[in-house]
C-alpha cells in the first residue's frame, strides 16, 4: 500500500514556472514507477510525465516535453515536476499516480493515487 501527497499546485501567469511535489509513505518507493497525470473539465486524465524505478528513464506526452522536467529522489520517496513556461491550456488537477507495472508511457494502469493538486494558469 502507497499513499501519495502532492503540494505545490496554484495560480500562475503564462509564461511562469511552478514545482509540484509528491511524497510517499511506505518503504517500497523505489520499486514504483512513478507518473504525474492531468485532468483539465471536460477532458479525460492524461499522463504527462513518468519515470522509472531509478530515475534514469522518463517519459513525456508532447504538449510538455522541454518544458517540463520530472525527477525523483527516493532516499526522500518524493517525486517531482518542474514546469516551466507554463501555457493556459496546462490549467489542470495534476495527480501523483504510482505503479507496479515496469513500462513507463501512457496505456499503464496506474495502482495508487494522489488527491490531486490544483494548477491554473491565466494568460
Amino acid at each position: 500500500q502507497v499513499q501519495l501527497v502532492e503540494s505545490g499546485g496554484g495560480l500562475v501567469q503564462a509564461g511562469d514556472s511552478l514545482r509540484l511535489s509528491c511524497t510517499a509513505s511506505g518503504r517500497t518507493f523505489s520499486t514504483y514507477v512513478m507518473g504525474w497525470l492531468r485532468q483539465a473539465p471536460g477532458k479525460d486524465r492524461d499522463l504527462v510525465a513518468a519515470i522509472g524505478r531509478s530515475g534514469r528513464l522518463t517519459y513525456y506526452s508532447d504538449s510538455v516535453k522541454g518544458r517540463f522536467s520530472i525527477s525523483r529522489d527516493n532516499a526522500k520517496n518524493t517525486v517531482s515536476l518542474q514546469m516551466n513556461s507554463l501555457k493556459p491550456e496546462d490549467t489542470a488537477v495534476y495527480y501523483c499516480a504510482a505503479t507496479s507495472n515496469p513500462v513507463i508511457g501512457p496505456g499503464v494502469s496506474w495502482a495508487y493515487w494522489g488527491q490531486g493538486t490544483q494548477v491554473t494558469v491565466s494568460s
